[in-house]
């Protein structure tokens, strides 16, 4: 393992979050974050970030907003 640094370990980090990089290159970009404060943070950042997203694509709304939607769309259809 070698540290891959700040530009590699920033320019693969969405992949390396998303476990989407070969093994080598995960354990280099581990390591390089393990000894670099600022591309920990970022991967915060960009972890809770992906995290919050995750959570509001799971989320639906409720069955009334659904009602109310579709049977907008379907008066404006009807006007068309």
């Amino acid at each position: 393992m070698t540290d891959c640094g700040c530009d590699q370990a920033r320019r693969d980090l969405e992949e390396y979050l998303r476990h989407e990089v070969c093994k080598t290159e995960q354990a280099d970009i581990a390591e390089h974050l393990a000894h670099c404060a600022d591309c920990t943070d970022e991967a915060l950042v960009a972890r809770t970030l992906t995290e919050v997203i995750a959570r509001a694509c799971r989320e639906s709304a409720p069955e009334e907003l659904r009602d109310q939607v579709l049977a907008s769309l379907r008066a404006v259809q009807a006007t068309h």
